[in-house]
Order: structure tokens, then C-alpha cells, then sequence
């Protein structure tokens, strides 16, 4: 399962005996992804991110670009000098000041003797500033602990990723002349210097993070428009017209709902449809945007979007002469039975 936030993470830290933040820093890193894509916690293509500021004048950059790297060439022997080099060669003038890289990963997770590519696997990143250079990873995968993040033992997978983890990290260790420093705990799991461990109730039970956790901070975004965004309202009092959407199996992935009261429409995914129901609710929340910048009503687009048909995950909205109507508050409530 991956978490919309970290569920671990580690750091290792170094003195710069060159004092060259841009060249250490860009080096680190690439050892760091070298490192990864031995163990194949980072496979394929891999972009990373490398910002420059100037001494002394943090919001001033010298260089922000982003470069495609593959794991499997050789990231160090190979790939440093020139990436230092063409980073050097479009710096803005100016004193450097830090040097910070970040890579999202593909990686491999092995279920169920297969060995299955996720995305997001892993996020590699680093600084170099003052003398000093760090690299930090974090992974929002729980492939590495005992228990998902749902409460429930997963044996299986714990056994055949949660040593590579370690060697891994024990190898980062190595490579970047540091020791590994667990980060702090997560709302998900307690880092270890060789992997995580769950966190527990009071009477040493593992609880139901995802659906304590991880539901509710991502399901955020069908409740608040984003800042400075301009769209329909995605909260109201009292009664809302809503209309179920179906999946192809006919289970309910959520509800799409819309009150010309409060100027608000949205969609509220049901929790037992996890991560199909989230994916539902983003189509849908593109189609009511769609239908705001149209100029139409909330009910309006209610009626408008539910007549669309089954594409990229979202369901279809159940067929009605009229849109049924309830309270907001207890159809969030219904979203949230099992």
C-alpha cells in the first residue's frame, strides 16, 4: 500500500572535505540512486530535480532544471561529471549557496513471488550547503513492515522485502561514508537504522492507519478547494441532490453531490472502495471544474456530469429521473460504513 505521506525515512550526513557544495551534493546523490538500483528499489527512468541558490539569498536561483537518468548505466562513473559539469555551465552568476536534489523512484516489490514495478517507491533526495551534505530517502510504501497499513500481518510480503530494505540501507551507509540516522516517526511507522517497525496500541495492537490516517488526509481535497483556486464549494449544510456511481462490478465507488444553496458540488468516495473510489472521485472533481468553468450551476452540472460515461476509473453515475436527496453529513457518514 502506498501512503499519500511518508511512512519512513532515513538520513545520512558528512563533513565536505571539498567544499563543493555543487559537486558533492550532485555526487551524493547519484551514489545514493546507484545504491537503490542495485537492490532494485529504483528501476527504469528516474528524473531528478536539481536546484542552486546563491549564498546568502536563499530565493534567488541559480539554476532549477530537471534531468532524466537511467538507473541501470552507470550513475557515477559515468553520468556525475557530466551532469556536475552541465550544471555548472548553465549556473546563473552569482556565489552558490546550496544544492539540493530530489528524485521520485520506481521500484521493485516483491508479492507473492512476483515482482511487481510501483511507482513512487521511493523519494531520494539531498543538500549540500556550508560545508556539510545530507541525503535523506524516504519511502511511502509499507512493503517493509510486519502489518499494512490497514492493521493486518502480512508475512509474506515482510519476509521478501524487508531485507533488501535493510541491505540497502546498510549498503547506503557504506557508499556514503555516514551512519544511517532513522528519521523521526511518521503517523504510519517508527524508522530503525535497517528498515521500520509498526507503530502499536497501548495493548500492542497494530491499528487501521489507513483508514484513521490515510483516508481522511487525502480525502481532504474532495472538502476544500485548494488556495487561491476559484471552483464550486466542496462542503455544505444540510441537504445536498446527490446521485450514486457504480463501478462495471456494481459495487459504489462514492457519491456526487451538489447544493445550489451553498454554490458547492463534489464527490465523496465510500471507504471500502479505497484507492478506486479516491481515483473516481479525482475524474469526477475534473468534470464538475469543467462544468464551473462553463458557467453552470451546481445542480446543473450534477445533471450535466452524470450523463458522462465510464472513463479513466471514474464509474458511472446511477441512472435517475430526478437526483436523489439527503444531508451532507449523513451521506458522509454512509460513505464511511462498511
Amino acid at each position: 500500500m502506498i501512503a499519500s505521506t511518508p511512512v519512513a525515512g532515513w538520513t545520512w550526513g558528512r563533513d565536505d572535505e571539498r567544499k563543493d557544495a555543487l559537486a558533492s551534493g550532485l555526487r551524493d546523490a547519484l551514489i545514493a540512486l546507484e545504491s537503490l538500483g542495485r537492490h532494485r528499489l529504483a528501476v527504469g527512468e528516474v528524473r531528478m530535480r536539481v536546484s542552486v541558490t546563491e549564498a546568502g539569498r536563499p530565493e534567488s536561483r541559480l539554476f532549477d532544471g530537471e534531468f532524466p537518468l537511467s538507473v541501470d548505466q552507470g550513475l557515477v562513473s559515468v553520468v556525475a561529471e557530466e551532469l556536475i559539469g552541465r550544471v555548472r555551465e548553465h549556473l546563473r552568476p552569482g556565489t552558490v549557496g546550496s544544492v539540493d536534489t530530489y528524485s521520485s523512484c520506481s521500484g521493485i516489490v516483491k508479492a507473492d513471488g512476483t515482482d511487481e514495478r510501483q511507482d513512487d517507491l521511493f523519494q531520494l533526495g539531498s543538500s549540500a550547503f556550508a560545508g556539510f551534505v545530507t541525503v535523506n530517502l524516504t519511502t511511502s510504501s509499507d512493503a517493509w513492515l510486519p502489518y499494512d497499513l490497514k492493521g493486518r500481518a502480512q508475512p509474506i510480503i515482510y519476509r521478501a522485502n524487508a531485507p533488501r530494505l535493510a541491505a540497502a540501507l546498510q549498503e547506503l551507509a557504506e557508499v556514503l561514508h555516514s551512519e544511517t540516522e532513522p528519521d523521526d516517526p511518521t503517523y504510519f511507522a517508527r524508522p530503525t537504522e535497517d528498515g521500520a517497525e509498526n507503530l502499536t496500541n497501548a495493548d500492542g495492537s497494530v491499528p487501521d492507519l489507513w483508514r484513521g490516517r490515510e483516508i481522511p488526509y487525502r480525502n481532504r481535497v474532495f472538502r476544500s478547494v485548494p488556495p487561491f483556486a476559484e471552483g464550486y464549494r466542496r462542503s455544505a449544510d444540510g441537504e445536498v441532490l446527490y446521485v450514486p456511481v457504480h463501478d462495471k462490478r456494481g459495487r459504489v465507488l462514492g457519491y456526487l453531490w451538489a447544493s445550489d444553496a451553498h454554490g458547492a458540488a463534489s464527490f465523496e468516495p465510500r471507504d471500502d472502495a479505497d484507492e478506486d473510489g479516491f481515483k473516481a472521485g479525482l475524474v469526477w472533481l475534473d468534470r464538475l471544474q469543467s462544468a464551473y468553468e462553463h458557467g453552470m450551476s451546481p445542480s446543473a452540472a450534477l445533471r450535466e456530469v452524470a450523463h458522462l460515461p465510464d472513463e479513466s476509473g471514474a464509474g458511472r453515475a446511477q441512472t435517475v429521473a430526478h437526483p436523489l436527496i439527503e444531508d451532507l453529513a449523513v451521506l458522509r457518514e454512509r460513505a464511511s460504513e462498511d
